[in-house]
């Protein structure tokens, strides 16, 4: 069994990560998406409600599992017994922090690899950031994120 894990703060999830999450399936038999919770960031939305609508998101599979990790991805990767790390890339900038990730991760665990998947071009703008910025002035999101998401974003900022 192949497996992969892809790991992000997902605050939110938008249809850039659904768009890898679905991609993936066809390439991995199972994905454990792995919400951070990277103290250093300040989230909009709870680990609790994040791991919620994702999972809402991606009731279609029994091939995706929805989990919180603490500290180095790599250790977490080992503890789940996975040597893929998933990891979307929208344009060139991503790719040079991406990169510098890609090659500590190795650095600390040889055995681990990153695949990297480039976002398809109905969403390679989006990211979580800009959605929050979007959705905070009250504009339409719909197109950029699952409609749980769009839902839970609209009441916190109305």
């Amino acid at each position: 069994m192949t497996k992969a894990i892809y790991p992000g703060s997902f605050d939110p999830l938008t249809n850039g990560h659904m768009d890898i999450i679905n991609r993936a399936l066809k390439i991995f038999d199972f994905i454990i998406i792995a919400i951070s919770n990277n103290k250093q960031k300040t989230h909009l939305l709870s680990l609790e409600k994040r791991m919620i609508l994702i999972k809402k998101c991606i009731n279609f599979s029994s091939n995706v599992k929805v989990s919180i990790f603490d500290g180095l991805l790599v250790d977490y990767a080992k503890q789940c017994n996975i040597k893929v790390v998933l990891r979307g890339l929208r344009a060139i900038s991503d790719f040079e922090y991406e990169f510098q990730l890609a090659n500590m991760n190795r650095k600390l665990c040889n055995d681990i690899e990153t695949v990297f998947m480039m976002t398809g071009e109905s969403s390679f703008y989006v990211s979580s950031k800009l959605v929050k910025e979007v959705a905070s002035f009250g504009s339409d999101i719909s197109s950029m994120v699952p409609n749980c998401v769009a839902k839970e974003l609209k009441k916190i900022f109305s």
